[in-house]
């Protein structure tokens, strides 16, 4: 007989094997279905020990009222705004990221969106498939080497970053007010204020959570002080950005172009002023994905929500908080 019941209550995932085979291998029964919404996941699963979650939300008072067997809520990635952590801690629901499994993916992603921007190549292949061959067209294309790259916070993924946009002969500096001195200098980047991050970057590629102080902080004030000939990467959250004035931005020539991986609202409405501007390179949110990624990242989820299920503390906790209110080995 089972030990626990984890429920894979949403997902997108051609397979489930990773996940399954952890939970079994924990002693665990596995059970999935794509919810619509959060009712219909709590009438199928207000039994389980442990939910694991890739999209649905808000993960809140609602869901931890409801389902009194609840230890433990998995999100299969690295942000976790969809879960509301304070309930969670209140609930005594122990919550669950993977903060790390995808970071050459998601700074080889964001190395790419810069490189597409500054060497055009989105422009070419448009113009060369509607039977135009003509350098010209993308023209002026800037010397990369000398630029400046910025990066709003420096955790896992923009340290992986670093090194990359350095060989090809970027200057890197960051602003993360977590970030030791020390800690800069043996990556070998610059420290500097929000100001001075606006002000230098040639590109700004964000790297921060999605949190009251960073929900639209990159809006027209933060524009008006980059350099017109800026370029704005973001494979972080989509709310970091306040995406209506980023389109006025784009239109008027605030700045010079946008990359984005992800949006506020995903997919984006398909009136969304922001698709209609020429100067934005958009993927949807695919950063994260790799083969690999996807095994690293379904194996290490499950691992930590079946652990909290066998009263072991797993590697990741979002709110380490609860954990005075929680026994764990």
């Amino acid at each position: 007989m089972a030990k626990f019941k984890v429920a894979m209550v949403d997902y997108d995932y051609a397979t489930l094997d990773a996940f399954r085979g952890e939970v079994e291998r924990l002693g665990g029964e596995f059970v999935h279905h794509r919810c619509k919404d959060i009712e219909e996941a709590i009438a199928r699963f207000g039994d389980a020990d442990g939910w694991l979650i890739q999209y649905l939300s808000p993960i809140g008072e609602k869901v931890f009222a409801s389902c009194r067997k609840l230890k433990v809520v998995g999100r299969c990635g690295i942000g976790y705004d969809v879960i509301d952590v304070a309930a969670a801690t209140r609930h005594k629901v122990v919550a669950c990221n993977v903060p790390s499994y995808c970071e050459d993916e998601v700074s080889d992603h964001a190395m790419a969106l810069m490189l597409s921007f500054i060497r055009k190549t989105v422009v070419y292949t448009n113009a060369v498939k509607a039977g135009k061959w003509d350098w010209k067209i993308g023209a002026p294309i800037p010397r990369l080497r000398g630029m400046t790259l910025g990066l709003m916070g420096f955790g896992k993924i923009p340290r992986t970053l670093a090194p990359k946009a350095r060989a090809f002969g970027l200057n890197v500096i960051t602003h993360d007010p977590f970030l030791k001195p020390e800690q800069a200098a043996r990556e070998g980047v610059e420290m500097v204020d929000f100001n001075a991050l606006l002000a230098r970057s040639d590109f700004l590629s964000i790297h921060c959570p999605l949190n009251d102080q960073t929900r639209g902080m990159f809006n027209a004030s933060a524009f008006a002080r980059m350099k017109k000939t800026a370029v704005l990467i973001n494979t972080a959250r989509g709310g970091v950005i306040n995406t209506a004035d980023l389109a006025r931005a784009l239109d008027s020539g605030a700045l010079a172009a946008a990359c984005l991986d992800v949006m506020p609202q995903e997919p984006p409405d398909p009136a969304d002023p922001l698709l209609r501007c020429a100067n934005l390179v958009i993927s949807p949110h695919v950063g994260w994905y790799s083969e690999g990624s996807i095994i690293n990242l379904q194996t290490l989820i499950a691992r930590y929500v079946s652990e909290v299920c066998l009263g072991r503390k797993p590697e990741a906790v979002v709110n380490p908080e609860v954990l005075a209110h929680v026994t764990l080995s």
